[in-house]
């Protein structure tokens, strides 16, 4: 009989670990999020009246919530500065909605997030000067936003990160030379911003850097000599900006590029003596491809 009682004390144990409900705080967070981008009218929406695990899109392990993931869900109107107190995020991917608003400085409190994915939205402000807070991000994509001013130097302190697109957005200034210390970077996007000055000599440092996209800028000055010891580069796109020589390029003629795009009759440079052969030259544009 005390073999009976035992079990069936840890069959409820076991039931009511299951069914746990996460902090009144993490359900208010989500509350205020669900408020604040419209979600009576989201395309799969959320009934309260049930559990937080029951949500869809959000992913709780025991009594945390460690996912938010709204892809393509018409949300529309801001994401709130309580989405900082979801403190477990590990994965927030609200890409392809209509987002407005400003880029909420609370995300940067979010240190165990690894994807942060706020592409094609209508976010706009600035990212946080203490981006770099985020420590644990693997993928940070903003792509097609509306978000302004510099690229904050912090950004090299995410030493995890493997993607940063930032690209078609109201980024200025200078390319932070921080990101050179990202040794873990394969894939950097940067088209189509208002960013000037010279690419820094510090981005030869990225060796797993397979996509480096700087097109329709206004970068000027030379291409670094270090960008012969990027290796894994397949996508290199610098086409559109105002650089003043492309001499350096002649490093890379013995390299076989899968999309290898410049300027060309539009400037007075010869590139009679860099072999493109091995390259396929393409017309393309960085984008983000949902998984």
């Amino acid at each position: 009989m005390n073999k009976l009682y035992s079990l069936l004390f840890v069959t409820l144990f076991v039931t009511h670990l299951s069914q746990a409900e996460v902090s009144k705080k993490e359900k208010s967070a989500l509350l205020d999020f669900h408020e604040n981008t419209n979600g009576n009218h989201w395309i799969k929406k959320w009934d309260t009246t049930k559990p937080v695990s029951e949500w869809y899109g959000v992913e709780v392990v025991g009594d945390k919530v460690v996912g938010l993931q709204l892809f393509r869900n018409n949300l529309m109107g801001v994401i709130p500065e309580a989405i900082g107190d979801l403190e477990n995020l590990r994965t927030l991917n609200l890409a392809f909605n209509s987002i407005t608003g400003e880029f909420p400085k609370t995300l940067a409190n979010l240190t165990n997030l690894k994807v942060l994915k706020l592409e094609m939205n209508r976010i706009k402000g600035e990212l946080p000067a203490n981006i770099g807070d985020m420590i644990s991000l693997q993928e940070f994509s903003v792509f097609n936003n509306f978000i302004s001013g510099s690229i904050p130097e912090s950004i090299g302190k995410i030493k995890n990160l493997k993607i940063l697109n930032l690209s078609s957005n109201s980024f200025k200034g200078n390319i932070p030379s921080s990101l050179g210390e990202l040794g873990h970077l394969e894939t950097l996007g940067l088209f189509e911003n208002s960013l000037d000055g010279s690419i820094p000599v510090a981005m030869g440092n990225l060796k797993n850097l397979k996509e480096l996209v700087l097109a329709n800028n206004a970068l000027d000055g030379e291409i670094p000599a270090g960008f012969d010891q990027l290796a894994s580069l397949k996508v290199f796109q610098i086409q559109n900006n105002k650089f003043s020589s492309f001499k350096n390029l002649e490093m890379l003629n013995e390299r076989e590029f899968l999309v290898f795009d410049y300027d060309r009759e539009d400037r007075k440079i010869q590139f009679k003596d860099i072999n493109f052969s091995k390259s396929r030259m393409a017309d393309t544009k960085f984008e983000d491809i949902e998984d």
